[in-house]
């Protein structure tokens, strides 16, 4: 009996806009990736809207979005996921945020610069380890946890009774804003009471940080200091069924990015560590590659389900960096060249097919340098349809010949919610 596996492969903020660095095309109809072409031409595509149309959504609410949880009924702030994704276990009663090191000028209270800096590998760890437990004078009885994540962000849990994920964070999300003073976002106590301790927080760790060796040698060089994190998205653990429970399928995941692999974990889904592959620019594409094929492939393990996340385009589009948004694309497509190829030799070697999706998360458009609300391109084909003549079979294949923003809504899925992506796909891996 053929065994089914699905592939999932997500490019995070994949999506854009026309770019005057690129003849004004998109990124993908300007980079030549024939990889990504071979599935969009040999199976269905369509425009996605990872949540909901007009909706510029994060990484974490599209996931979920993607994977079948609809977060408008079980999204309980991203917090959680980036503190478990780096590391820190929580319990129902905890909080935790998605922080970031930064950079804010003190006299005038302004944040000048929400990322301290990307390449923090050497920094975080270590500031991390001076803010980990540290105590809050008015609050004796709460404990507070900080794990370096990835680049400029850690993961910052806080346990205790009586607290509420109902607050807002101190982020002001954009560069040269003033930074956020906490507040209740409910008329609970327990809302009051976690604004408090939040605020208190957040000064406690701008005071070590002043003093940490760190920022000594920052002022020595001239450069200002990462005297602040700022705390966002305060979340709390989620109850919701696990991925082999909702969808029947034995999943993996190959996500450096603490959010995403938090997301898994929640959701019962194994995280596979690869070396080299560090959710940021540094990444090795091929190690994550090679590793994906080797586990999916692996016939102890079992697994039916494995899900890629690929980070680095949706940085590059933060930073409006085209030269690097079209090399990865074009790193990508050649790792996937690989992984396709191995897929077709392991299909003809043993009773197994593979149907692979390839999208993303959300459109992040380098002239914006955020999230935006632009449908995402999405195609799913049978690895089968790229060296067998399917002519014959009820698998459906449609005219779409590459994989674009443009391309794909000419396709036989049309435009989709993201909640219908497993659906989509349980069906497809059903045709044969």
């Amino acid at each position: 009996m053929v065994q089914k596996k699905l592939i999932f492969i997500l490019i995070d903020g994949v999506g854009d806009i026309a770019h005057p660095e690129t003849d004004m095309k998109t990124p993908l109809s300007y980079v030549d990736t024939k990889n990504i072409d071979s599935i969009s031409k040999h199976g269905i595509n369509g425009l996605m809207d990872p949540v909901e149309p007009g909706l510029a959504c994060g990484s974490d609410t599209a996931h979920m979005s993607l994977l079948g949880y609809d977060p408008r009924k079980h999204y309980k702030g991203r917090g959680a996921f980036e503190s478990i994704g780096a590391g820190i276990d929580m319990i129902p009663g905890d909080i935790a945020f998605k922080s970031n090191f930064a950079i804010l000028d003190k006299s005038t209270g302004i944040v000048t610069h929400r990322r301290a800096d990307r390449n923090f590998e050497k920094p975080g760890p270590i500031l991390c380890a001076a803010l980990n437990g540290l105590t809050l004078p008015n609050f004796p009885g709460y404990s507070v946890t900080v794990k370096y994540a990835t680049e400029h962000r850690c993961g910052v849990r806080v346990s205790g009774p009586g607290l509420s994920n109902q607050i807002t964070g101190t982020d002001p999300l954009k560069d040269n804003l003033p930074l956020v003073y906490c507040k209740p976002t409910d008329d609970s106590k327990e809302a009051e009471f976690t604004s408090r301790l939040v605020n208190e927080l957040s000064d406690t760790i701008s005071d070590i940080l002043l003093k940490h060796p760190y920022n000594e040698e920052r002022k020595k060089e001239g450069k200002p200091l990462v005297n602040c994190v700022l705390l966002r998205g305060c979340g709390c653990c989620i109850d919701v069924p696990s991925i082999e429970e909702l969808h029947g399928l034995k999943p993996f995941m190959i996500a450096p990015t603490c959010i995403i692999a938090g997301l898994g974990s929640t959701l019962k889904i194994d995280i596979i560590k690869v070396p080299g592959a560090t959710g940021d620019y540094h990444t090795n594409f091929n190690a994550k590659g090679e590793h994906f094929f080797k586990t999916i492939s692996d016939k102890e393990k079992n697994y039916t389900f494995g899900f890629l996340h690929i980070k680095a385009v949706d940085d590059a589009s933060h930073d409006n960096r085209p030269d690097l948004k079209t090399k990865f694309l074009t790193d990508i497509d050649n790792m996937l060249g690989t992984l396709i190829n191995n897929l077709i030799e392991d299909e003809k070697k043993n009773d197994v097919e593979y149907t692979m999706i390839i999208t993303g998360d959300h459109s992040t458009p380098m002239l914006l340098k955020d999230h935006s609300c632009e449908p995402v391109p999405f195609c799913i084909a049978k690895i089968k349809s790229l060296y067998k003549d399917v002519s014959n079979t009820n698998l459906l294949i449609d005219d779409v010949q590459s994989f674009s923003e443009i391309n794909t809504g000419a396709g036989l899925l049309g435009r989709f919610l993201g909640l219908d992506v497993m659906t989509i796909a349980k069906g497809y891996m059903k045709l044969d």
